[in-house]
């Protein structure tokens, strides 16, 4: 008897679903098979029997693998029997083992067209059995549900083709779905969705993945495990040549441990991956399917409804926005999913400015109403019912009542323009070429020099104060001239300029002359050059979207605090990396951590963490959940020679992680939370207003006896409740932490220190 399963070049052929055959072929060339051809429906390879065992462990997109065995001409079920009972089913099977048998057919005319393809089935097996009878007085058993052999026989005009079925169940099973709510998409479909969205390559930089209507979670699973290079068939039990005869469980284990290797590395990068969804049980289901998938507090799930769809601290960065929405077909009426479909092209355009979106929908007339075009546009088949991926590079959102809001988009446009600035998600501009040459006092116009002049007093008046505390970046200027409503700072020899949006009722015209006034008049009154200059218009943020990266073009700068260093970043996101504000509260903690251990929640750059070390602190423990920005807050450290095994970075949601963590572990914590972020764990999202206190007692709980927690807010509405004080000795130390550069804006921050009692 032959092994088939030698590494002899044998043929398969790979099914999936219709419209995905050319990413199946580009994924089955990498993974190694040779002359692959794409043809309707699935793909054809050749290659040894290592190459089908890869393309069943690491294929998202293949639906089955088949290994040809022969191609008959029949005309009737008897002639199919005997041509059946010919082929050496000992070679593939032992005859105390199990089959099953599934036909599928294309025949459109002539005898077998009016087959029932359970009788077909029927009598293939009759045809396989028989032969073992014969030859043996024994015959295999039936195992519809696993069995040890899956025959796959295709019937075609031009044959039956008789096929082993390597994979043995649907390769769509990943084995982390046991339930897929009301309206599943498949796992494979769902892949495909991803990879014609563009999601490895975003995934590769980093960003964020993003399910507001979420279900079962098959979406944002199937990216996980995208982005964390994991095989989608590694947590499967059951694949159907484990027990087929020319198995080699050598090569399937090398496979195996290749597999295990890449996931544990893979692992290490996740970006943020967060789903929504309205329902309660659907959010549930997810959760429990990314248990399975070993995701677990890596794929976050949330109940949240669409209408308060917003982002929040973790989702920093641009990234990819996408849903598989109701359409109609089985969940309701058309009519009544059209709010649905308004609300969310509503809430991408108000908050998503610059992220990709993709929609994936069975009724395309419902996509008129999310108010977008469509950049491309492909045709999948969700099971019989043909589908639409429409995929968005989101705008600004603007009024269209209004020829205001477009003349405000000029204005920025050509604001941009004006200072040779690259753009950002419509939000960040980079002023990198401000109009060249000095600004003259003759060349200003009268608010212009008034507003130079007030630039230059200021400075004149921190500089000294700055130079003798060791500070190398200071805010100048608040909007102290209502007509130039801008934040500007000053990082070493670069300005960090914030324009305040201006409301709807000043002449947009005249803010635009205003804000090429700053642009020409700052730098100058400083004696800077005039390329040193990075521009940001500064609008309200929803939740922490100040955190949210908003292009590719960043300026990195190394700049001086203190007598340390760190990473600042002017272009990429709406804050730098380094709040100034804070800057008496990061010299407090370096003066009270000598021999602490310190733990630093929402850890974001790590630059308080950086004063603890400084401040010798026992140990530091930095908690964020961006892998992002726990890699920059390493970096400051290490650029400050204290990177050492002292010093420990946790990648996770600080709520849950605040839930699982040792008590009075810590003497000293930095808690400085966002005024919102989101969290399953937290009534849909972080209010610090409202959640305060169950924040600080969690918190709290970590401190040793006599520990100290310092917390800090930028929520200029703070008001600390009651019921704090009968917790911990407090104090409000606001005043103290207001640095002089922000005196004309006090409200800035609030800041307290809560001392845990002795004993």
């Amino acid at each position: 008897m032959t092994n088939p399963g030698t590494t002899a070049a044998q043929t398969f052929f790979a099914t999936c679903p219709r419209n995905t055959e050319g990413l199946l072929l580009a994924e089955l060339r990498a993974l190694g098979a040779g002359d692959a051809r794409e043809t309707r429906s699935g793909v054809a390879f050749g290659g040894p029997a290592a190459v089908a065992y890869r393309a069943c462990l690491w294929s998202r997109v293949a639906s089955r693998i088949l290994l040809r065995l022969t191609s008959v001409v029949v005309s009737s079920s008897d002639e199919l029997y005997e041509a059946v009972r010919t082929l050496p089913w000992e070679d593939h099977v032992a005859p105390t083992g199990t089959i099953a048998v599934d036909v599928t057919s294309a025949v459109r005319q002539g005898p077998l067209a009016q087959a029932n393809t359970h009788f077909l089935e029927q009598r293939i097996k009759d045809g396989v059995v028989d032969r073992f009878r014969d030859r043996t007085g024994s015959r295999p058993g039936v195992d519809l549900a696993r069995p040890d052999l899956r025959i796959n026989v295709h019937l075609a005009i031009e044959g039956a083709v008789v096929s082993l079925d390597l994979s043995g169940d649907g390769l769509h099973r990943r084995g982390y779905r046991l339930e897929g709510g009301e309206a599943p998409l498949k796992e494979n479909l769902a892949a495909a969705i991803l990879l014609r969205s563009g999601w490895p390559a975003l995934a590769a930089a980093g960003a964020p993945l993003l399910d507001p209507m979420c279900g079962s979670g098959t979406l944002l699973l199937e990216g996980a495990l995208m982005a964390a290079d994991i095989a989608p068939g590694l947590n499967r039990d059951y694949f159907g040549f484990l027990r087929w005869l020319g198995f080699s469980a050598a090569t399937w284990h090398e496979l195996v441990q290749e597999a295990e290797g890449r996931r544990i590395e893979g692992l290490l990068r996740l970006p943020v991956l967060l789903g929504y969804d309205a329902d309660r049980r659907a959010v549930g289901t997810a959760r429990a399917n990314a248990r399975r998938a070993g995701l677990a507090g890596r794929a976050l799930f949330e109940q949240r409804d669409l209408a308060s769809l917003a982002r929040s601290r973790t989702l920093r960065r641009a990234g990819l926005v996408i849903t598989n929405p109701p359409y109609g077909k089985r969940l309701g009426e058309v009519s009544a999913l059209v709010p649905l479909y308004e609300t969310l092209g509503e809430r991408l355009k108000a908050d998503f400015a610059g992220w990709e979106a993709a929609v994936f929908t069975g009724n395309p007339d419902l996509t008129a109403h999310l108010g977008m075009r469509a950049h491309r546009v492909n045709v999948f088949f969700n099971g019989p019912i043909e589908c639409r991926l429409l995929q968005f590079h989101v705008g600004p959102a603007f009024d269209r009542a209004a020829d205001r809001g477009r003349q405000a988009t000029g204005r920025l446009a050509e604001a941009r323009r004006d200072t040779a600035a690259s753009a950002a998600g419509g939000a960040i501009a980079q002023a990198e070429s401000a109009p060249t040459g000095p600004a003259s006092a003759s060349a200003l116009s009268p608010g212009a020099q008034m507003f130079a002049n007030r630039l230059s007093k200021n400075h004149k008046h921190l500089r000294r104060w700055a130079a003798r505390e060791d500070i190398h970046c200071y805010r100048l200027y608040d909007a102290d001239l209502p007509e130039y409503a801008a934040a500007i700072d000053l990082y070493e020899d670069w300005l960090h300029v914030q324009e305040y949006a201006p409301p709807a009722s000043v002449d947009p015209v005249l803010a635009r002359r205003r804000l090429k006034e700053i642009l020409a008049a700052a730098p100058a009154a400083l004696g800077l050059p005039q390329g040193h200059v990075a521009l940001k218009v500064r609008s309200q943020q929803r939740g922490t979207a100040q955190y949210e990266r908003r292009d590719e073009t960043g300026h990195e700068l190394e700049v001086r605090e203190g007598g340390l260093r760190f990473l600042v970043n002017l272009t990429e996101y709406l804050d730098t990396g380094l709040f100034l504000d804070h800057r008496p509260t990061r010299a407090l903690i370096r003066e009270t951590a000598a021999g602490k251990r310190f733990l630093n929640l929402f850890a974001y750059t790590g630059t308080a963490t950086v004063y603890a070390a400084a401040g010798e602190a026992a140990s530091t423990t930095s908690v964020d959940l961006s892998s992002t920005y726990l890699g920059w807050a390493r970096r400051n450290l290490e650029l400050n020679g204290l990177l050492d095994r002292r010093h420990s970075f946790v990648r996770a949601d600080c709520l849950e992680w605040l839930e699982a963590a040792a008590p009075a572990a810590y003497d000293l914590v930095f808690l400085d939370a966002p005024t919102f972020s989101n969290s399953k764990n937290m009534a849909a999202t972080l209010d610090i207003q409202r959640d305060h206190v169950q924040l600080i007692r969690a918190a709290g709980r970590l401190l040793a006896p006599g520990g100290v927690l310092l917390f800090s807010t930028n929520f200029r509405r703070f008001q600390l409740d009651d019921a704090v004080p009968a917790e911990f000795a407090v104090a409000d130390i606001t005043k103290q932490t207001i640095p002089l550069d922000f005196a004309r804006n006090p409200r800035i921050h609030r800041c307290f220190r809560l001392t845990r009692p002795e004993g």
